[in-house]
């Protein structure tokens, strides 16, 4: 069967001596995996497709298994990504987020939406650590577990201070918090901006200016909300990780 579709490329595995197999997220075929055969080669007419955070037009053939590419026409390289470590590390992050975090079968025209405009936003210079945090935020409200960030999650109280529980999936009140350690004060600040990032649609983010405390302080609370409610380990996390930029 033949299928054409809008693609981002979030993953890239060399196959055999010249081809690649990339793992696509679509507009209309959820996520698929194609085999683009020479994509290794230097001189071949589809090596721009195979490339990492690439936005195209592929056609391929799929019966079961692997689709095989046909035709392609790039629609945008995104070589931005690829050009700057800092960027590249976020926008690897990203893709990993969305290839694993989110089940196969689920994947539809929203998360390709989301995942096109958080690239577009890191191609035109928009900050990557806020970008990240938001797409962050969307992939578990995608995947179901919305955290709970107005209220109390155990006894419904609007007051704080708060603290986060991670695993809990929100935040508790101080009543509610009291006999455990291990969770993580919220600044009035980074509460404001849970509730906010929860509300955003990364198709309508323009350019957001925050202190590198504030940054920090944020993306360790939802970070926090990832590991407890998705429970995977992302690899490309240890390489943001060495480059100091997200903790």
């Amino acid at each position: 069967m033949l299928y054409r579709v809008e693609g981002i490329v979030v993953r890239t595995v060399d196959y055999g001596e010249n081809h690649k197999i990339v793992t696509l997220i679509t507009n209309n075929s959820g996520k698929v995996g194609v085999l683009v055969r020479g994509a290794r080669k230097v001189r071949s007419k589809h090596a721009s497709l195979a490339q990492p955070f690439t936005y195209g037009e592929y056609n391929f053939i799929k019966n079961t298994g692997l689709g095989t590419l046909q035709h392609g026409e790039l629609i945008a390289s995104n070589h931005l990504l690829r050009a700057d470590l800092d960027i590249t590390a976020h926008a690897s992050y990203v893709a990993e987020l969305m290839d694993r975090g989110i089940q196969d079968e689920e994947v539809g025209l929203l998360h390709f939406e989301q995942l096109k405009a958080c690239f577009s936003g890191m191609a035109e210079g928009k900050d990557v650590v806020v970008l990240t945090s938001i797409f962050e935020m969307r992939v578990l409200i995608m995947s179901g577990y919305s955290p709970i960030v107005e209220e109390c999650i155990h006894c419904g109280n609007h007051v704080g201070p708060f603290k986060l529980s991670g695993y809990a999936g929100g935040i508790l009140c101080s009543r509610c918090s009291a006999q455990d350690a291990s969770l993580t004060p919220i600044s009035d600040t980074a509460l404001k901006l849970l509730r906010l990032f929860k509300r955003l649609d990364l198709r309508q983010v323009g350019n957001i200016n925050l202190s590198n405390d504030v940054k920090k302080e944020i993306s360790l609370l939802i970070r926090q909300l990832v590991d407890g409610q998705l429970g995977i380990k992302f690899k490309t996390r240890n390489f943001l990780d060495n480059l100091g930029n997200l903790v």
